[in-house]
């Protein structure tokens, strides 16, 4: 075995972390006869050779080296190596766009090309591992084949015939899911895949919905007459098929696919418990390592979660459909498949806009069943969607008041946090949170986020302001100043706590040199957000403006910002113009967009400088050039100049759409006019977004805390320009 390896200049190549030279022993370990070892070996494979998904020049050279590993009976945990030469081969790479050989991507482009091939060309390999006596082969080798293998109606027909003597039911899911694969990578087969699904699913004739004509141009097949061996699929079978259909046939589903669904969860959570076994459920998705061990001990039936997040990523936008299964999913005697349905509630709630109130009231019952992993997966949930918590908050007030052991998140590393549930309820603007925020005000350090929810909170929270400035006015002024006073002025901000401001004057004035910018931009905040109540603050402030204007260590926002908390307390455009001016001409964006904010909100006190934001519509930086035309907009009052701007941002950046919409329901409400007079489109733009279903900020693959909150206050700011319309003659 391994013939050559000590040929490979392995030193010379590379892997995630420098030379390769510990490859051969990874290679070795995956033969080990200790499962540890083994283990061990393919974590490292995954974590330095396949490193999140990554090709080097070290990975190519492994590839004969897996293969042979593969093809050999005595090596054990071989499905795991299936897997790994998968997620290596699998990876498709766009033909349309060729990349010049001198762009910096191309060298990873061509190991990802070479990859492919190398794995593609030996993928005969895997048509022998279909009837193994390895479960763990069987249950990788369809997907291996599927992506990688040349001949794709030699597969398909070879996963049809395996499903007619496979015994096991996630390697039986396997085949299905291999062939849901086949009909997206290879059009011309999707008809035929399709037929076979609709079958598998035993619809009855004439119940699947209408259907995209195939890649041919001739029709999909309807549902079949389920007459025959269609009738004795068992439902996890069924279930598997429904869930291809919505990844590779949506429209193939029938009307009532979720009562179809919902009859199957019940079928399955009615058989008998199957014993656990080890194993690997296949996955999509390719370049980390996938996740082992995906048996749950009292769990019958635990692979329904995958096969329940293909069927939801299947119907997309279908939001009403995808909300009734999941409030069926919520209501399920399974634990394990209530907690899959909570994350899969806060994909749904992230991505797509929709009348959520059922299912929020839903995640909430979940606190009840004190279930520990499903407790705070809900609470987590919950805290991301602020006000549309409401439903829930009574079930968060219960938790939160029965639980002070969960009041706060303490880390091994990193400041206290608030408890994910007392977070939740805060941000609903519940008052039954404030008691609960007063009791960690007696702790010897405020949790760090505690000043953060306070906005929500309003009014309700202004019992807070004593504890608040208590804990400010005995804070040591040392290095520890930015951590401890962070959330405490973010609090007194939030509310807007002018009676706080001797407090809040106190660190402007002791705040030690380490990270003394950063603390005072704290107070900068509190002091705009103070306004003209806090005129005793002025002379610091003229004072701190003039060192900001000759000192080279405070960044040219810092100056900016300065200004905009002078403006706001003391209101004198002469005082402040030039700093802003100059911070306007900065390279540093940052200053730039720091001052034009505040330009901005000086409205036409700032008429004088339209001609510098003039100048930087045109600037590199797109948020420079937004935040310039809104400046310049609510200065001179006219849209024709920065219109065209922000119309063109609303497309191409959507995290800008938040700001635009602001600006738009602005004009309306100093006016009483037609939305935006001028900004020619803003209606039919702001409709569109109100139509439209996916959250402007979704983004695959990532996401904020915040993002559910925003892409609501976009909705509420169209509306809010719309209603205000008048019709024009």
């Amino acid at each position: 075995m391994f013939g050559g390896i000590d040929e490979v200049d392995w030193a010379a190549l590379e892997h995630a972390y420098g030379p390769a030279d510990d490859v051969p022993e990874l290679l070795h370990g995956l033969t080990s006869q200790d499962p540890q070892e083994r283990e061990a070996a393919l974590d490292g494979m995954y974590g330095a050779v396949h490193h999140q998904g990554d090709v080097y020049d070290s990975t190519l050279a492994c590839i004969p080296f897996l293969l042979e590993l593969v093809s050999d009976p005595s090596v054990q945990d071989r499905g795991g190596i299936v897997e790994l030469l998968t997620s290596i081969g699998g990876i498709d790479l766009d033909g349309d766009d060729e990349l010049d050989p001198d762009d910096a991507e191309f060298e990873y482009a061509a190991n990802y090309a070479m990859a492919a091939s190398a794995v593609t060309a030996s993928a005969d390999v895997f048509l022998a591992l279909v009837d193994s006596d390895d479960r763990g082969v069987r249950l990788t080798a369809p997907l291996a084949l599927a992506t990688l293998h040349g001949e794709p109606e030699l597969v398909l027909g070879l996963l049809r015939e395996r499903l007619k003597i496979e015994q096991d039911p996630e390697v039986r899911f396997a085949c299905v899911e291999a062939a849901g694969r086949v009909a997206l990578r290879h059009g011309w087969l999707a008809s035929e895949v399709v037929e076979w699904l609709v079958e598998l699913a035993g619809l009855p004739e004439g119940v699947a919905g209408p259907l995209p004509p195939g890649p041919d141009g001739s029709p999909l097949p309807t549902a079949a007459d389920p007459v025959g061996p269609s009738r004795t699929y068992d439902a996890g079978l069924r279930l598997s098929a429904l869930a291809q259909l919505a990844r590779c046939a949506p429209l193939a589903l029938p009307p009532d696919v979720v009562t179809g669904v919902t009859g199957l969860l019940r079928e399955l959570r009615d058989e008998p418990s199957a014993p656990a076994a080890p194993g690997v459920m296949p996955s999509a998705s390719g370049g980390s390592r996938p996740e082992q061990g995906h048996f749950v001990t009292g769990r019958p039936t635990p692979w329904t979660g995958d096969l329940l997040r293909t069927l939801h990523s299947g119907l997309g936008d279908r939001v009403t459909d995808r909300t009734a299964l999941l409030a069926d999913q919520l209501r399920s005697p399974d634990g394990g498949q209530r907690l899959d349905a909570v994350r899969m509630s806060c994909a749904l709630l992230r991505t797509w806009r929709g009348e959520y109130a059922e299912l929020v009231g839903l995640i909430g019952t979940q606190l009840a069943r004190r279930e520990p992993r499903l407790a705070d997966a809900a609470a987590v949930t919950l805290g991301e969607l602020f006000s549309l918590a409401a439903p829930a908050a009574d079930a968060l007030a219960e938790f939160v008041v029965a639980d002070p052991g969960r009041w706060v998140q303490e880390w091994a590393t990193g400041p206290r946090m608030l408890g994910s549930a007392l977070t939740a309820l805060a941000r609903t603007g519940d008052p039954r949170a404030v008691p609960v925020l007063a009791r960690l005000l007696e702790l010897p350090e405020t949790p760090q986020d505690l000043g953060q929810v306070l906005d929500p909170l309003g009014g309700a929270a202004i019992a807070l302001v004593p504890a608040l400035r208590g804990r400010l006015a005995d804070m040591a002024l040392d290095h520890r100043l930015y951590d401890l006073a962070g959330p405490v002025l973010s609090g007194l901000t939030a509310l807007r706590a002018v009676e706080a401001l001797p407090e809040v004057l106190r660190v402007l004035r002791g705040a030690p040199e380490y990270r003394r910018e950063w603390v005072i931009e704290l107070v900068l905040r509190a002091l705009t957000a103070f306004g003209p109540a806090a005129r005793a603050s002025i002379p610091d402030l003229r004072a701190l403006l003039v060192r900001a204007g000759g000192s080279q260590a405070l960044s040219g926002a810092f100056g900016a910002k300065t200004a905009g908390a002078l403006w706001s307390v003391e209101g004198d455009p002469t005082v402040i113009l030039p700093a802003l001016r100059t911070a306007l001409s900065s390279t540093d964006s940052g200053a730039r967009r720091s001052a034009a904010s505040v330009l901005g909100a000086m409205g036409g006190a700032a008429r004088e400088t339209a001609p510098e934001l003039s100048a930087l519509l045109r600037a590199p930086d797109p948020w420079t050039r937004v935040d310039a035309a809104l400046a310049l907009w609510r200065i001179t009052g006219e849209p024709d100049r920065a219109w065209p701007v922000l119309a063109g941002a609303w497309d191409a950046l959507p995290f800008t759409r938040v700001p635009i919409a602001e600006r738009l329901a602005e004009t309306t409400a100093d006016s009483g006019t037609a939305v935006a007079h001028g900004a020619h489109g803003a209606v039919e733009m702001l409709r569109a977004e109100l139509g439209r279903v996916r959250r402007h900020n979704a983004i695959d693959g990532g996401y904020g805390s915040h993002d559910i909150v925003r892409d609501e206050k976009l909705l509420a700011l169209c509306r809010r320009a719309l209603t205000r319309e008048r019709p024009t003659t």
